[in-house]
């Protein structure tokens, strides 16, 4: 629906006219995130596919590889919905990635624990991403899925919701500008992801 569609917002600020071009991906990569969930011993495996969605895998990678998400928190969380991320702990790296990538094709359903973009609307994708944590098919006319969690979902469901009632989560701007010193300021307990790494990579044929 409409109304779920917009609930995965980007920063309007972010979105740039021209669409980026990142290098190609390998044809599947393993990433893994250490999380400060658990007491600081929860990880997150994701195996990401690029005939699922290329482009968005293309860009996941080069985010990952950048250490973009390095201290970047989990800051929406709505239970039975989604876990959303993917704003850098600081301006200067948001900035970077603002140049946004065209869709993809819709290839893959929305299940629960696949992992997709948000946007805000057609070719806006830039850095943020979410984990179903339910099926989500709903969703499946506009945000292409490009890897699954294959092992820390119960992490995952565990992570601290910053705004509990508000399914919006923190005001996204302020992160974007202001970095995780705010961050922890206004939501001490947040979660964060503390490193991201690329565990395997098999090359393309």
């Amino acid at each position: 629906t409409s109304s779920m569609f917009t609930t995965l917002l980007l920063p309007l600020a972010l979105i740039s006219a021209a669409l980026a071009s990142d290098p190609v991906a390998p044809a599947s990569f393993v990433v893994e995130f250490t999380t400060d969930v658990h007491l600081g011993n929860g990880t997150i495996t994701i195996n990401c596919t690029r005939a699922s969605a290329p482009l968005g895998a293309d860009r996941f990678y080069a985010l990952v590889k950048d250490g973009f998400y390095n201290e970047a928190a989990f800051f929406r969380v709505v239970p039975k919905f989604v876990v959303q991320f993917g704003i850098a702990g600081t301006f200067k790296e948001n900035k970077k990635w603002s140049q946004p990538i065209k869709d993809d094709p819709v290839l893959k359903s929305n299940v629960q624990s696949s992992i997709v973009f948000a946007a805000s609307g057609p070719n806006t994708r830039t850095t943020e991403v979410f984990i179903n944590y339910v099926d989500n098919k709903n969703l499946d006319n506009h945000f292409a899925p490009f890897g699954m969690v294959t092992s820390g979902m119960e992490v995952a469901v565990k992570i601290f919701n910053p705004t509990p009632g508000d399914s919006g989560g923190i005001d996204q701007s302020d992160y974007t500008n202001k970095g995780n010193k705010w961050l922890k300021k206004m939501y001490p307990k947040v979660n964060f992801i503390k490193k991201a790494v690329i565990k395997s990579e098999t090359p393309s044929l």
